[in-house]
């Protein structure tokens, strides 16, 4: 099973990064690979179990099922449903951690799924390139880091 980590430090406290990210359907918002998204069914955007179908820059539609989410520890579950990926069972989390030295925030995210063998490591690659330090260098870039 293919696994994918990236991490980084913002410098800003998490309660401000997790203000920014908290949201499953305000992809748009903060990430620059993401040209719009919507919720499914009208449900409240921080229901767990709610489907939101966004689409990249590119074109490309996916539709994704938050599975946890929680103020308390900074982080949320979500699945993939549909995508453009050659992958199946893709879980991933993206979890926020304060560092208290400075009051900045330790941010992780991380997936794992199923691919044929031929195309893990460029699944990897791109993931932890485009979709996840993508995602931290334009949180860095608006905390001013």
């Amino acid at each position: 099973m293919p696994r994918v980590f990236v991490s980084t430090v913002i410098d800003a406290p998490p309660a401000r990064v997790w203000e920014r990210i908290r949201d499953f359907n305000a992809l748009p918002r903060w990430h620059p690979r993401i040209r719009e998204s919507r919720i499914e069914n009208g449900e409240p955007s921080d229901k767990v179990g709610c489907v939101r179908d966004f689409t990249l820059q590119n074109g490309d539609r996916l539709r994704e099922k938050l599975l946890g989410l929680s103020d308390y520890d900074m982080f949320c579950t979500y699945a993939i449903l549909e995508g453009p990926m050659p992958l199946t069972d893709y879980v991933a989390t993206l979890r926020l951690t304060p560092i208290t030295d400075g009051d900045r925030t330790f941010a992780e995210w991380s997936a794992e799924f199923e691919c044929a063998d031929e195309v893990a490591d460029d699944l990897v690659g791109g993931i932890g390139t485009n979709v996840f330090q993508g995602g931290f260098d334009a949180l860095k870039r608006h905390f001013g880091g």
